[in-house]
């Protein structure tokens, strides 16, 4: 690897970005849009109140027709500060730090693989560089999908499955809340005067797990707030849930029945509504000749790569599930996404800056 791609990696490793701090990352946009006008790349936002949406194009050069759009992002799950507790670091071939393998490292090999390009036939490429996508990018889904209609190819910048093969279909991802208003009395001298929020919200939970259980539905309750004082009958409370599935007909189904949730109680309000939702990409034919490719165009650089669904859900089912040609997983191989074991490895951020350029070249994916 390149002393210029650890460089880039550190640099942006060290701007902590955690969704929704819009001051964090707009400080790592700053410098994310440096390095990619110094790459080549013209740059623009899409500005939102939480964080802005990235876009960047590289016009094509000899290589007409619909552009190769590549999806990353910015954000990471991890609060400011994390860095006193988990430093960058570089042990041989591990690199250690915040958001160094999800996904920082794959917009470090990007960013070193398009200078490759210079002097040599290219179609346009285009890249989204999302700010909220660990909270499944409620706010650039539209900018997604606009972008992957023209694209003749999408390329996802997400880890890898270990080891280093790609992702060719994910589980579909929806965050919803649901939410109770009750009626506020006192708990001891008249209860029966109030309908308890979190009672209701108990049950109305019982009645969605059941439903997900009855499917092969991945469901987790992720966090609960209501009430106030032991002695008031609670008058509001919700529940935060985060559903996985791998059928499109159980995704419409379950969504289905918690827009249709009924209160238990007499004078008990349920309402539900979704925070972010992520559609189900299944394999398709598009993205098995979209793998195929790849795999042909690593092999002629002494590559060998691999490609299945994925569990994890990311910007590439919105395009995957709309038949747009997709394969994810492009970023580095490396492990420990979300924990605090996260590392990629140096030589897997060659390979990836390899892989990308053949890819984006002229024997490549426009070929």
């Amino acid at each position: 690897m390149s002393s210029d791609a650890l460089e880039t990696l550190h640099r942006h490793t060290v701007c902590e970005s955690p969704t929704g701090d819009a001051r964090l990352l707009d400080a790592l946009a700053e410098v994310l849009e440096a390095d990619a006008a110094e790459a080549g790349f013209h740059t623009a936002r899409e500005a939102h109140p939480t964080g802005d949406h990235l876009v960047w194009t590289l016009p094509g050069d000899g290589i007409s027709g619909e552009p190769i759009l590549l999806l990353s992002h910015y954000d990471t799950v991890w609060p400011a500060g994390t860095l006193a507790e988990m430093p960058w670091a570089v042990d041989g071939d591990v690199i250690r730090g915040p958001g160094v393998y999800d996904t920082k490292a794959g917009i470090a090999a990007l960013l070193a693989a398009v200078p490759l390009l210079a002097g040599r036939a290219h179609p346009e490429v285009r890249v989204i560089v999302v700010a909220d996508e660990e909270i499944g990018s409620p706010t650039a889904g539209g900018l997604v999908r606009a972008e992957a209609e023209r694209a003749r190819a999408v390329l996802g910048l997400e880890p890898p499955h270990p080891g280093g093969d790609l992702k060719t279909g994910r589980r579909g991802s929806t965050r919803a809340r649901i939410e109770v208003t009750g009626v506020e009395a006192h708990a001891a001298l008249d209860p029966d005067a109030g309908v308890n929020a979190i009672d209701e919200l108990v049950d109305q939970l019982i009645r969605v797990r059941s439903l997900a259980a009855s499917r092969p539905v991945l469901l987790n309750t992720g966090t609960i707030l209501g009430g106030g004082r032991t002695n008031v009958v609670a008058g509001r409370a919700h529940a935060d849930l985060g559903l996985r599935f791998v059928d499109p007909d159980d995704e419409r189904a379950v969504l289905g029945s918690l827009a249709q949730l009924r209160p238990v109680r007499e004078k008990a309000r349920v309402t539900s509504r979704q925070l972010s939702h992520r559609p189900t990409w299944r394999p398709d034919h598009a993205g098995a000749v979209l793998l195929e490719r790849i795999r042909a165009v690593a092999d002629g650089i002494g590559q060998s790569l691999g490609g299945r669904p994925a569990d994890g859900a990311a910007d590439t089912n919105t395009t995957g599930s709309l038949g747009r040609p997709t394969v994810d997983g492009l970023a580095p191989r490396g492990g420990g996404a979300h924990a605090r074991t996260e590392w990629v490895s140096v030589a897997g951020i060659a390979e990836r800056t390899a892989l990308l350029a053949a890819l984006l070249g002229p024997d490549g994916l426009a070929g």
